[in-house]
């Protein structure tokens, strides 16, 4: 079945129309679904001194000052992508929590000594059990039903354990947005959540000079309402003087999300017969960035965040990262105002030239008329522009920085993922596997154009970066549409310079055996 071919029912265009998309759009989802997209052409991975910047010690002085000078007139604010859920954080002990008879230190043992690996997870998650920072806190809801949950460790006996720590039963850490998980302890048996830990950065780097910082969050819709009690009701201890935590949410709009279809890409239904529609992945917060009335925005995952004792190198390289950034775009918006002022001279555009040229690989025939070049130069440097920091690779799962060929010909420096890439073909396998940097999603972005006018930053999304995932709904298989990711095909048409940082910037919890690393501990 074609999607031209494909009529809705009523019940269909009603369901559509709630959700603020068109019957137009999701005939052309369905299209992608049957016509798929295209990969992307890896050229080579973005290595130091190709594609990758090593600031040197004046130039981090300059950078330094540059954005403590933009944070404290106003011009910053902080952008965390927090949707997600703690699920697959505690994916395995779900696992053993659905299993049958108990759950003890011995048989996890015995088995991990077999070789089972998710055994061996389990011994160390028991073994580590008081180092989490939510341990206090279980240990007193299993105190309110009269069960004593230290003796219970002591015997080495988990089956409770696990049952109160994800399940409504207790904690219910599984259910919760990843955000309100405890992730690290303080004295005084304090525990923070990321959130709060994002509150004490924001406060950090991009307050201002009347000590106002803004931080804004994304949330799922069903977790907004927890979310906004809890972080505001956390925030004012946070606060003090010279200290205002000016905190805003979003949620992802549904008229984003994207029609899923069966194998044979017919619209997947559920078991009342009503279309299914998906968030379209991270990339649909493009649009939430848009709606910020930003300027020089921080980007940073919900996850990635250290304790109070490892925050220095985070601090510093923001602020280099921001100050960078802003160095830059006062280049570009000076060859800008030269380049469209309508008087401009042979020797403005070759400055330009040189300076795009260098800075963001823009090549320009010199065989066409000044016009031309002008334009072209007008059009290549007026683009939003993100400086993103770039960690060495550590096998860590997720993207890296590449060169990518375009269908002209030309280069362009893109945070890439495997899915956009034909892993089948064994050049661009290898090219891949050749990578030397990891993205941490540490990016500074800057909004607003010369005139101080927000880009269009739909207008920069790159629509063929989109990819089709496998899901299942109901013991049946479906296949999803996702949106450009926001910081890849959603990006991909900004101007980008990648710059190394430490991987102390880059402490990430993914599985909660994370919280156990040396850099979640105090």
């Amino acid at each position: 079945m074609t999607p031209a071919s494909f009529t809705f029912t009523q019940e269909d265009l009603a369901q559509i129309r709630g959700t603020g998309l068109t019957p137009e759009r999701i005939l052309a989802q369905i299209e992608v679904f049957s016509k798929g997209f295209q990969f992307l052409t890896l050229d080579r991975p973005c290595t130091v001194g190709d594609g990758i910047e090593v600031l040197g010690a004046e130039e981090r002085k300059e950078c330094f000052a540059a954005c403590e000078k933009a944070s404290l007139s106003g011009r910053a604010m902080k952008f965390v992508p927090a949707s997600g859920a703690a699920s697959r954080m505690f994916k395995l002990l779900l696992g053993f929590n659905k299993g049958s008879g108990k759950t003890r230190v011995e048989e996890a043992a015995a088995r991990a000594a077999q070789g089972d690996e998710d055994c061996g997870k389990l011994l160390r998650f028991m073994k580590g059990i008081k180092e989490f920072a939510f341990y206090e806190d279980l240990m007193a809801v299993m105190t309110r039903d009269g069960l004593n949950g230290e003796e219970q460790i002591e015997a080495g006996e988990f089956r409770e354990i696990l049952d109160y720590l994800v399940t409504p039963k207790g904690l219910n850490l599984a259910n919760l947005p990843k955000g309100l998980i405890p992730f690290h302890r303080y004295a005084g048996r304090r525990s923070r959540t990321p959130f709060e830990e994002h509150l004490v950065e924001a406060a950090e780097y991009v307050r201002d000079k009347e000590g106002r910082a803004r931080v804004h969050f994304t949330v799922s819709p069903e977790h907004e309402e927890v979310v906004r009690d809890r972080v505001e009701r956390v925030t004012p201890s946070y606060e003090g003087p010279g200290t205002i935590l000016d905190v805003e949410f979003s949620i992802q709009h549904p008229s984003t999300n994207t029609i899923a279809v069966d194998m044979e890409n017919r619209p997947f239904r559920d078991e009342r017969g009503r279309l299914v529609f998906r968030p379209g992945g991270h990339g649909a917060l493009i649009g939430n960035l848009a709606g910020l009335d930003g300027d020089i925005v921080f980007i940073k995952n919900i996850d990635n965040v250290a304790p109070d004792s490892r925050k220095g190198d985070t601090y510093l390289h923001k602020k280099l990262l921001g100050g960078l950034l802003v160095l830059v775009q006062e280049k570009v918006f000076f060859y800008l105002e030269k380049l469209l002022d309508g008087e401009c001279s042979p020797s403005p555009a070759e400055e330009a030239a040189e300076f795009a040229g260098r800075r963001f690989r823009v090549s320009i025939d010199e065989r066409l008329s000044l016009r031309e070049r002008v334009d072209l130069l007008a059009g290549a440097l007026h683009r939003p522009l993100r400086v993103c920091g770039m960690v060495k690779n550590q096998g860590e799962p997720g993207g890296g920085p590449f060169w990518v060929r375009k269908k002209d010909g030309t280069l362009s420096r893109q945070i890439v993922e495997s899915s956009q890439v034909d892993m089948r073909s064994p050049e661009q396998r290898k090219i891949w596997n050749s990578s030397t940097h990891f993205n941490p999603v540490d990016l500074v972005c800057g909004l607003r154009d010369h005139e101080g006018k927000p880009f269009s930053l739909r207008d920069f999304v790159d629509p063929g970066t989109a990819f089709i995932s496998t899901k299942s709904m109901g013991g049946r298989d479906l296949k999803a549409l996702e949106l450009p990711g926001l910081w890849n095909g959603a990006m991909a048409g900004w101007n980008t310079i990648f710059v190394e940082v430490p991987l102390t910037t880059f402490s990430p919890v993914k599985t909660v055996l994370d919280l156990l690393r040396e850099e979640h501990q105090p």
